[in-house]
């Protein structure tokens, strides 16, 4: 690296400076190193440094602390007294210490003070930080945090760089970013810690509950490193089960809530210094700034954060009307939250605060005034007149949101959280047409800005082989209100991509995309180059690939069954739809819409020709598997159904639901015959003994139960399992039955005597799902480890572990000869498995998840194409191959007349001409000649 380049250095203190050029001023301390004088000698170090970062967490934490209204030295001092820390901070064997807390309790800015303090009182240690932040997707995955750690541990040691460089050398920014880059990053991070100059290293990582992607990794990692190495952690978190289930046996814990008195009293003290600065602001005589106190001391419960909603509500409020206003603010952040959307409803301009509310919701990032101008229509209309329009409507949304250097953000997690709650008002106030709508607003305007905007040469450059580090914006930038626009769009138009907003009409020919695509496809790409997103631009379109290629399902697959004779598979979806595939060819033949909530559970007649489904709707339908059609809908439970099975004559139906019951209906009729009560909580699964006088039933009470289907009587209570049962499966002699929990083991009992024969132990997480083979030789399981485990029942021996989902496997279940296994899962996938091998033979695919555009990209054309038919489909609009749709025909290639020979399909354009398509396997590439 140049000696003039840029490297900002953390602390004050000894300074190292091995060479010569610009010195950089320090900031806080321990000891120095001046990164552009003495680490980075090679060019290539510094683009390292670049592409390694996301954010300088020292400048997240002086945004928070500033946004915050600054640390309060009052707020955070009582915990350098805490036994939890100091035994943390001293203790050289204590590494892992949680601190937790409900929302607004002060969490984050503990945190900071804690930070201060280990940089004035452990000079010499060497100190890492991040902040996590939901409402940024820059900052709310696991890979981030591990990127802004290195960033900052590069910034104290940049030797610390050879542990990077070999592989950036290789791979180049790839390294840091994108699906697989976890992995690498986690592996670096952890040769670093092993280095001795980062011995006893602190790491503080801020509001985990807030990493929306890879939590549970990022959890795994910070357990090992805390036993493997010196580095210390220390980890802050709402009070999530998920997270104490992972940190439980290794974390010390400081909890907020034990700690009420030594909280309250911090915030007794924040109250000091708000109402001391309001009385400063508004004239308050001693006796209205005494009571303010009083009520806001009575009132807090410990919350931090909602004294500062109020101060900040009483500065819009006349002193002379403050005390009788400030009784109007209710105790605990909900209930505040719901009395500021009260008086949002009462303001003129309420339409566009709800607007604004649900843009900011809905991003994928904070955005700032100019783009959210842009994207409101209203907002950018009033704009040309007034440019402080948006600054104006901001400050009307109650205290929601806070503006600092031009982003729009939520004051807290907790009001986004409070806003996307179904069970509040809110959520139907700002979005009264769905959420999926609002998704669909910010595509539609995001393509009608960006048709306006994107030109050739946008920034005038005129010379098409400009680097784009000689690149500067011009001022004003044309770029800056449509940035976003240009990131996201697809983003939004695949979450608007649902039931009640469909988007296909947005996907035909000439239709708004394919328009754009025609006008600026290339003025686009230009645009991603400029804003350095051009690896984002490749996944976007691979995205868009998706939604316009496949028809499947958009959301998890929670089940699935084969029919008697194998040649069906069906697949119910938390898109609300049950789809019938061709198990040969892997095609969706049916999607069986009618449900109003997720479809829970499947399950195919004994003849094969009808199929039940269970919904989050609290009905179940049976359909006709030959036409589609619904032929009834059962209505009785009051509460989601979990699980459907029919008898083995047919004549019966079980559905188990969340009111805690399992009911036995008549197929012939839809008559509920018997309701079966017992459970203490909810039904999560039941199936039928093979001569049909048995019912099993397994709930959320952590017990298994067996039914007289006769009488409705229980039989036996099946007690063992410490957590929720999942599923539950006889065997095909009915000796057996199989349970599969929460306490991540699948249980064998004889169903004579009510015994457990054996615990299989091995998934490492949640036991979702539970089959027999026909032959009762095997048992499947699905689970939340993201793999399928195949197990002898009579050893208990675990004989294949199947991996290739990417989330968890809900439902397993064997076709009539035992060859096949199925799986669905919340990667929005069906796989099938072969029983003998383990390997899987298809993947029945069509889904909204990025996380699969790779797999439909590589395996819906790396197949052997040649010797196959290519097709052109009924409209002429596809080239076809399996009747997948393989190459999208524009208008002025649609064939007037064609022909075709195996790989190769000659297509006589309207126009006169006639292009030859020749399709290659061996390089899986399309080569073309137009005559």
């Amino acid at each position: 690296m140049d000696t003039g380049n840029a490297f900002r250095n953390l602390g004050t203190g000894s300074q190292n400076v091995i060479s010569s050029g610009t010195q950089n001023n320090n900031s806080g301390s321990g000891s120095q190193y001046n990164a552009n004088t003495i680490a980075f000698h090679q060019h290539n170090d510094a683009n390292l440094l670049a592409d390694l970062r996301v954010t300088d967490p020292r400048d997240d934490k002086t945004r928070i602390e500033d946004t915050k209204g600054g640390l309060l030295t009052d707020s955070y001092v009582w915990v350098l007294q805490n036994p939890d820390f100091c035994q943390w901070r001293d203790d050289k064997d204590q590494r892992l210490l949680w601190v937790k807390g409900d929302p607004g309790k002060g969490k984050t800015m503990l945190l900071c003070g804690i930070i201060d303090d280990l940089q004035a009182t452990r000079k010499g240690k060497p100190l890492s930080y991040f902040f996590c932040q939901a409402t940024d997707e820059q900052l709310n995955t696991a890979t981030a945090v591990l990127r802004g750690l290195i960033f900052m541990l590069l910034g104290q040691d940049p030797s610390l760089v050879s542990y990077i460089t070999k592989e950036y050398d290789i791979i180049g920014k790839d390294l840091f970013q994108g699906k697989k880059a976890w992995q690498p990053m986690a592996r670096i991070f952890k040769d670093m810690l092993r280095d001795s100059n980062l011995r006893g290293v602190y790491l503080i990582v801020d509001a985990l509950d807030e990493c929306s992607n890879g939590l549970e990794q990022l959890l795994d990692l910070i357990v090992e490193t805390s036993q493997s190495t010196s580095a210390k952690w220390l980890v802050s978190s709402r009070n999530w089960w998920q997270i104490e289930e992972q940190l439980c046996t290794v974390a010390q814990r400081l909890s907020l809530e034990v700690n009420a008195s030594s909280v309250s009293t911090a915030v007794d003290s924040y109250i000091m210094v708000k109402v001391s600065h309001l009385s400063k602001l508004k004239g308050y005589r001693d006796d209205t700034a005494r009571k303010i106190r009083q009520y806001l001391s009575s009132n807090a419960d410990g919350t931090f954060l909602w004294v500062a909603l109020v101060c900040q509500a009483l500065k819009k409020i006349d002193r002379w009307r403050a005390l009788e206003r400030i009784k109007s603010f209710p105790p605990g952040l909900d209930a505040l939250y719901g009395r500021m959307m009260q008086q949002i409803g009462g303001e003129e301009d309420s339409k566009l605060c709800r607007q604004i509310l649900a843009l900011v919701v809905t991003t994928y990032r904070p955005p700032s005034l100019a783009e959210s101008t842009t994207l409101i229509k209203e907002c950018h209309d009033a704009a040309a007149d007034d440019p402080e329009f948006l600054q104006h409507i901001i400050s009307l949304c109650g205290s929601f949101l806070t503006i600092r250097e031009d982003i729009v953000y939520f004051v807290h997690q907790s009001a986004k959280d409070f806003l996307m709650n179904k069970a509040y008002a809110a959520f139907d106030q700002i979005f009264p047409d769905g959420i999926a709508r609002q998704h669909h607003a910010i595509f539609s305007r995001s393509l009608e800005v960006l048709s306006k905007t994107l030109r050739r040469d946008i920034y005038e450059l005129r010379n098409p082989g400009s680097s784009i580090e000689d690149i500067s914006p011009p001022n004003p930038d044309p770029l800056g209100p449509v940035k976003y626009s240009c990131m996201h769009w697809i983003d939004h138009l695949q979450q608007a991509n649902s039931a009640d907003s469909p988007v296909r009409g947005d996907l035909q020919d000439n239709a708004c995309v394919h328009t754009f695509l025609k006008c600026h496809y290339l003025h686009w790409l230009e645009t991603q180059s400029l804003l350095q997103g051009m690896p984002r631009a490749v996944l976007a379109m691979q995205k868009l690939q998706t939604l316009v290629t496949l028809e499947g399902h958009i959301n998890w697959v929670l089940s699935v069954g084969f029919s008697p004779d194998g040649r069906q598979l069906a697949s119910g979806s938390g898109g609300n739809t049950v789809k019938l595939w061709d198990t040969a060819t892997g095609q969706c033949q049916q999607t069986l819409e009618g449900h109003s909530g997720s479809v829970n559970s499947v399950a195919f007649s004994p003849d094969g020709r009808q199929l039940a489904s269970g919904s989050g709707d609290s009905t179940v339908k049976l359909w006709d598997t030959a036409t589609g059609q619904c032929q009834q809908a059962l209505e009785g439970h009051s509460s989601t159904v979990f699980s459907v099975a029919f008898s083995p004559d047919g004549r019966q139906l079980a559905s188990g639901s969340d009111d805690n019951t399992v009911k036995l209906w008549d197929t012939a009729t839809g008559q509920c015959q018997q309701t079966l009560e017992g459970h203490s909580d909810w039904v999560n699964s039941v199936a039928f003994s093979p001569d049909g006088r048995q019912l099993v039933s397994g709930s959320h009470d952590y017990t298994v139960k067996l039914w007289d289907t006769a009488t409705g009587q229980c039989q036996q209570t099946l007690e063992g399992h410490s957590s929720t049962v999942n599923s539950v499966a006889f065997s095909p002699d009915g000796r057996q039955l199989a349970s599969g929990s929460d306490d991540k083991t699948v249980k064998l009992w004889d169903t004579a005597t009510g015994q457990c024969q054996q615990t299989l132990e091995g998934h490492s997480h949640w036991v979702m799902s539970v089959a027999f083979s026909p032959d009762g030789r095997q048992l499947a399981s699905g689970s939340g480890d993201k793999t399928v485990k195949l197990w002898d029942t009579a050893t208990g021996q675990c004989q294949q572990t199947l991996e290739g989902h990417s989330s968890t496997v809900f439902s397993v279940a064997f076709s009539p000869d035992g060859r096949q296994l199925a799986s669905g899962s919340n990667d929005y996938t069906v796989k099938l498995w072969d029983t003998a091998t383990g390997q899987c033979q298809q993947t029945l695919k069509g889904h909204s998840s990025l996380e699969n555009v790779f797999e439909v990209a590589i395996q819906e054309r790396t197949g052997d194409l040649m010797g196959q038919r290519h097709m052109l489909s009924q409209q002429d609009v596809w080239i076809t191959n399996r009747a997948q749709n393989i190459l999208w025909l524009p208008p002025e290639y649609r064939a007037s007349s064609h022909a075709e020979d195996g790989s190769k399909i000659a297509v006589g354009c309207r126009s006169g001409r006639v292009l030859l398509l020749c399709f290659e396997s061996e390089y899986q590439q399309l080569s073309s000649t137009s005559y």
